[in-house]
């Protein structure tokens, strides 16, 4: 076999994977969209005969659903703040230590990250009821904040490893004091990896189940939580409707970040090296 037969078997190959792994992703999210349009009053086989908006009125009519969609948001946005600024803080303290500490404690943060989303939950539930606390929304928070302060803490770790410390020294041979450096040139220079973290915050903020499902009562509930309780009770297409929603939503949210910042400056790609 010669040597352009098999250059082009593997780009064959390659080319194949790829399609294949595109309709893998694609198709899940073509049915659902599909089915959140089905005008039959059941849940039937797919293509649907006929397609109606009923499911999506549903929806919005359908108080307990957006009753869980408005704690997430609030909790998602309050997450987000409070680990952004939590995992920027840490992510600036440990840039600046010695390289064996920096490892552990960036180890310690990013722990989370290794441990099962069940076992986090139940640790805290128990935690909680030995302290005494009875807030459902500051259990939330507190649950939120250790799955997604790893991911602030990382990509801001990411950002401040491409400023060169010679430019901190720069700053301050001009007449900055360290307040002054960290908050004028550091910290610009890494914002478009914190701002990447938090979007990470927010999306699995908006989208964790497992530890919102021990600290929720039934008042004060997340909407992947409502979604679980009501397939469990009345599983109809009202769950793709809710689907079709937040996939809108996803959307509407990066085509603002994307006219306002630009994707490219929110994710980062710069090296800020001297």
């Amino acid at each position: 076999m010669s040597k352009r037969t098999k250059d082009v078997m593997l780009s064959f190959g390659v080319g194949a994977t790829v399609a294949g792994t595109a309709v893998f992703l694609v198709v899940p999210v073509i049915t659902t969209i599909t089915m959140a349009f089905d005008a039959r009053d059941y849940l039937g086989p797919f293509p649907p005969p006929a397609l109606s908006t009923q499911w999506l009125n549903q929806f919005f009519n359908n108080g307990y659903l957006w009753s869980g969609f408005s704690t997430s948001l609030v909790l998602a946005t309050t997450t987000t703040i409070i680990a952004t600024a939590v995992g920027a803080a840490a992510a600036v303290a440990i840039s600046r230590i010695s390289s064996r500490l920096r490892d552990l404690l960036t180890t310690a943060f990013l722990s989370p990250l290794v441990l099962p989303g069940v076992i986090i939950g139940f640790a805290l539930l128990m935690l909680f009821s030995l302290l005494g606390v009875l807030s459902p929304f500051t259990k939330l928070i507190a649950g939120h904040l250790i799955v997604t302060v790893p991911y602030t803490l990382r990509m801001a770790l990411i950002g401040l490893s491409g400023v060169s410390p010679v430019l901190r020294e720069a700053a301050l041979s001009l007449g900055a004091n360290e307040r002054q450096a960290l908050f004028t040139v550091i910290l610009p220079l890494a914002k478009n990896s914190i701002a990447a973290g938090a979007i990470f915050a927010f999306a699995f903020s908006m989208d964790d189940l497992t530890v919102s499902l021990f600290l929720s009562d039934f008042k004060t509930y997340t909407l992947p939580v409502a979604l679980v309780s009501l397939m469990r009770s009345d599983f109809d297409l009202t769950l793709a409707a809710a689907a079709v929603f937040l996939m809108g939503l996803t959307v509407v949210l990066l085509v603002v970040l994307d006219r306002v910042l630009g994707l490219e400056r929110v994710i980062g790609h710069g090296i800020y090296k001297a």
